[in-house]
Formats: structure tokens, sequence, C-alpha cells
């Protein structure tokens, strides 16, 4: 394995201070002296908790109101996993159906908000760092539906001549990334499956937005654990991969069950089962499985080459970075060898 260079400190950034573009995530109200986050560098930690338990507080308290219209192919009676994951996160392009989804999976799964926001600041921090190694190219497969600091905005800052090229099965998703990605210099939106990798890849606005003959980073967050094994999930990275250059890298973070109540994933696969897809989260080795022939770099300064949990990914301080909603997620970033 050629030598690769590491996330961390010198290439990831001071995380944990909250910046225009890479904002922390919440953790949940039960804070464990395990589950801290760790404290910006000019505070002490019995401040930085205050100032956490109050964004907690509002965070819960926030207003949310339905959509005035419903976007053409929205069914709002169904829940949707992108609606869901957009209220875990504090936004309000969701409905009723989501919330009350979203209740029955904290019922399961308390820290469901912090397990977004734990997979919301790996990307963040994976898509930095592969800007700041020379990846000008994103494609973003489930990206979900637009909040503050999206992708673009996490590399731009690095890369202003950045492209990201989203793109989403859900029809709110493309609505709303319609609206408001419009005149965003370098990005575009498709609705495209990412089960179909041959016609997403191949759609017009794809070969306008990325130039195949240089690297891309593809951007897996969230995403794999509701596709079932039948589909092949493996399978269909397999195939991004084989078409995109050498020197390409994949970002994947996905959904496990490895020390976990039974109880625990059985309610939430329970709640979601009423969603538009269900979850399957996997082992470990299964998630490790998806960058089968590709270089993993190492997470953090000092670490080997090998998946954690999503919140430790690019971390100054892992073990301080760890919390229960980041170990409902594996995570690497691996690198297509030439």
């Amino acid at each position: 394995m050629s030598r690769l260079p590491v996330a961390g400190r010198e290439s990831a950034g001071h995380w944990r201070c909250a910046g225009k573009f890479l904002r922390r995530r919440p953790v949940h109200a039960r804070l464990t002296a395990r589950a801290r986050l760790p404290c910006c560098p000019s505070r002490d930690r019995r401040t930085c908790f205050i100032i956490r338990a109050s964004q907690v507080a509002a965070t819960e308290a926030r207003p949310v109101s339905d959509t005035d219209q419903v976007p053409p192919g929205v069914d709002p009676d169904i829940p949707s996993p992108a609606r869901m994951y957009d209220f875990y996160l504090g936004g309000t392009e969701n409905f009723e159906v989501d919330r009350i989804a979203a209740a029955k999976v904290k019922m399961a799964m308390p820290e469901a908000e912090d397990a977004a926001w734990a997979n919301r600041g790996f990307l963040q921090r994976a898509v930095r760092w592969l800007a700041l190694h020379d990846i000008r190219q994103f494609i973003d497969v489930g990206a979900g539906l637009p909040t503050r600091n999206n992708t673009h905005d996490a590399a731009q800052v690095v890369a202003p001549e950045a492209r990201v090229l989203y793109a989403d099965n859900d029809p709110m998703v493309r609505a709303h990334a319609q609206k408001l990605l419009t005149g965003v210099n370098g990005t575009a939106f498709i609705q495209a499956d990412f089960r179909d990798p041959e016609g997403l890849l191949a759609h017009p606005v794809t070969q306008e937005t990325i130039d195949f003959t240089q690297p891309v980073a593809l951007l897996v967050v969230a995403l794999t654990h509701f596709v079932p094994d039948a589909d092949d999930p493996w399978g269909v990275i397999r195939r991004y991969m084989d078409r995109l250059a050498p020197g390409s890298y994949l970002a994947l973070s996905a959904g496990t069950h490895d020390r976990q109540a039974e109880r625990a994933v059985s309610g939430l696969k329970d709640a979601y089962s009423k969603s538009s897809a269900n979850v399957h989260t996997r082992s470990r080795e299964e998630i490790a499985r998806y960058f089968d022939g590709l270089e993993i770099v190492p997470p953090y300064k000092g670490a080997a080459p090998d998946l954690v949990y999503a919140g430790e990914w690019g971390a100054e301080d892992p073990e301080a970075a760890d919390s229960d909603g980041s170990r409902w997620s594996y995570c690497a970033v691996a690198r297509k060898p030439a």
C-alpha cells in the first residue's frame, strides 16, 4: 500500500471551532463523559457544556412548518428518510408525518440527531480534506435536502473553482435543490438513483459538470444502509469507482448495528419500515467491503488506515470526539490507485 496523506489537524483544520463552513454538530441532551465533544480552545469545558445545552434546547424548540406547496411526485403521507434527516439536522423542509416517524426513531435511538450530525460533520471534514489534497470535482450521491454548509460550501472555501454534482432520487430534494442552487457557480443537480451508476454518470448534466479524465471524489454519506443486500450496494460502489479516473476517492459512511442493543436496532428498523425506504444496518466487516481495491487514508494523525466511527474522522482529539450518535456509523476515505 502506498503512503497516503493523513486526515488530521494539518489537513482537516480546527473542526472543533464553529467556523463559517464547518458547523459543529449538536450533541444529544443526555451528554455523558464519553459523549462530550471537545471544547473550543478559547473556552473551558464547563462553558462549552452550558453553550451546548442551550443549543440543544433551542434545537428541540425550533419552529417547523409544513411546506406550503407539495412538489410534484412527493407523497406527504409517507415518511421520507431525506425529510426525516432534514428534521434531525434542524431543517424545516419536512412534513408532520416525517416528524412523527422521527419521534419513533428517537424512542429507539435517542441519539438520532447526534448520529445525523456526526455524519454531516464527517462529510464536511472529508470534503475539505479532499479539496486540500487537490480534488476539484465531487459527486454527492444521495445528497439529501440542501441545508447550510453544503458540499459545495466546504469545497469552495478551499478551492473556489471546485465543481459539485448533487444527485438524489427524492423529488422533494430535486424541487428544493433546483431552487436553492440556481445561480450557484460550480454546482448542478440531477434526480437519479444511486443503484444506477451507469445512468447517473452518463446523464448529460453530469457530463457537463464532471471531467472524467481527472480525479473525482465520490461521496456516499449515510446512504447505503437504505439499500438492501439484494440490490448489492457493494457491487454498485465498484461500478462507480471503475468509471472514475485513478487518483479518485470514495468517502463513505454507513449505519452499523455493532455494539448497539438489539432492541434499539429493532426499533430503528421498525420506525423506518413505515417510510419510503427500510434500514439495513451492517457490521464493520460488511462496511469495510465497500473499500475493497482502494487505499484507505489514515483517518487522523497517528492512526492506521482503517474505518472509524463517523465523529472521529479528521478529529484533532478522536477520543473526545467520540459520542453515542457517532457510534451508529462507520466511515472512511479511500483512494483509487493508479
